[in-house]
Formats: structure tokens, sequence, C-alpha cells
């Protein structure tokens, strides 16, 4: 009865580790919780300026959960939008971002004191090769805002912290569409530029990425909105060192022998007289 429970035990065993020898490569090749994707996809500027352009169909989307922004504005932790789908793809010029979101009224005015418009935002830090603070960075580390408002357009913003931000020259294009409660908008801007505090994608480094949703009709505005932690794009060379994958399986060949090896011995025991 021994020999028999050992055996039995062994096989589940075994076909755990046949399981696992399925599953924990395709783990290790995944990508960080963190991490946006960015398509490259040369010579498709005008299709990708569209935010309902062919090119997005193939660019893979990353939801990107938000939460308040800490605001002393009244009711600054009652905010409407909960996330935001991301998708971002450079041709050998441009960055391209589409941002996407729920949004069940379309608030495109201002012309009154109770009247505010819907807004989306890209963060990214104005050195790219540094990692500045999520509010709005700091004095020695300042961030570059990539803003839309459904009243006003596209600005170009720096910040060095809280209450110190200054609009630049509006290099960032934009379009915008709101159909069936939903917005999509896209903001683009030139890979690189020679103006400071102009974030530069030099595909050197990974960049760090936030994202934040003004909703006009829940009266959100300047510091009441969502926003999201950093994320990271993946401008970065490629790793080149060891895969996790190669690891993973190495130790699940080597569990496997060990498993057949006591299955064997298992099973020799229980026929001996």
């Amino acid at each position: 009865m021994t020999n028999r429970r050992t055996t039995a035990a062994v096989g589940v065993l075994v076909v755990g580790l046949l399981l696992a020898s399925v599953a924990l490569p395709t783990i290790a090749a995944g990508k960080p919780a963190n991490q946006l994707s960015v398509a490259h996809l040369p010579g498709e500027d005008s299709a990708l300026g569209s935010p309902t352009g062919a090119a997005w169909s193939d660019v893979e989307t990353t939801q990107v959960p938000l939460t308040s922004a800490p605001s002393g504005l009244p009711n600054a932790q009652s905010t409407a939008t909960k996330a935001v789908d991301v998708k971002a793809a450079r041709t050998d010029s441009s960055l391209f971002v589409r941002l996407q979101w729920s949004d069940d009224s379309k608030n495109t005015s201002t012309d009154s004191p109770q009247a505010f418009a819907d807004a989306v935002a890209m963060q990214v830090p104005a050195d790219t090769t540094t990692h500045p603070g999520i509010a709005l960075g700091s004095p020695g580390t300042p961030v570059n805002v990539w803003y839309w408002n459904a009243a006003n357009g596209a600005q170009d913003i720096v910040a060095g912290g809280p209450g110190s931000i200054t609009q630049m020259d509006d290099d960032i294009a934009t379009q915008a569409v709101y159909e069936d409660g939903t917005w999509t908008v896209v903001l683009h801007r030139s890979l690189t530029s020679d103006v400071e505090n102009h974030a530069s994608f030099t595909l050197d480094n990974d960049v760090d990425v936030a994202f934040a949703v003004w909703n006009g009709a829940n009266a959100e505005r300047s510091g009441h909105h969502a926003v999201s932690a950093w994320f990271t794009y993946p401008f970065g060379p490629a790793n080149t060192g060891p895969s996790y994958q190669y690891l993973l399986w190495a130790i699940v060949g080597i569990a496997l022998v060990a498993a057949l090896y006591i299955t064997v011995r298992a099973i020799r025991s229980s026929s001996r007289p």
C-alpha cells in the first residue's frame, strides 16, 4: 500500500511538472506589469494621427488603472474615471499615443463658472534618463506634460513640481473623437527635440510615463483628477542577457529527471518479494 501511494504521489508530481514546463516559460516571456508596448510602424504617420486610423488595430492595448490624485480641492477624492486604455506607436520620426476612456457625457465648454471640460494628459520626464516624482516632478527633475483639453485643444507643458507649470510652444498635435460614451484622443510629436525641457525619445533608454484624466461633468479641474502610477515605455535596447525562460526550462528538466528516477525506484521496490 505504501509503495502504491508513493507511486501515485510521484505520478501527480510528474504531471504537475509537465504542466509547469508549459506554463512557466510563458510567464517568463511576459513583459513586466508596469511596461507598456510601443509598436514600430514606419511610414504610418497619417494613419496613426487619426484616432480611428486602421494602423491602430494592430497595436497592443494596455489598460492603465487610475485613482484620485492627492488634492486639497473640494471632493478631490471623488473621480469618475477608473482606467484609460493606452496604445503607443512610433514611426521613424514621431511618437503617437492613443488614449481611450469611458465618459458618459461630452463636456467641451468652459463658458460658465460651473462648466468644466473633459481632458487627458501624458507625463514623461523632461530628461528621459531621470525618474522624477509622480506629482509633476521637482525643480531638479522637471516633467514634460502632453495635455489635451476638449475646450482648448493641446498644450505642451513643463512642470518642476506642483504649482510650477509653464506652457511651452505647442508642438503637440492632437485629434479627438467622442462616440458612444467614449473619448479617443491621439497625441503625437517628433521623437526628438532641441528645445530645453522637451522630452526626447532617443531609443537609448526606457522612459517613465504616467497619465491623467479629467471628467468635466464631475467638476474635475486642476488638481482634481484621476491619475495613474508610473509606467514604462520600453525604448531602451533589448535585453541581451540570459533569458529566465531558459533557466526555468533547466529547472523543470532537472525536476522531471528526479521525479522519473524516484518513480522507477518506487516501482522496483514494489516488485520485490
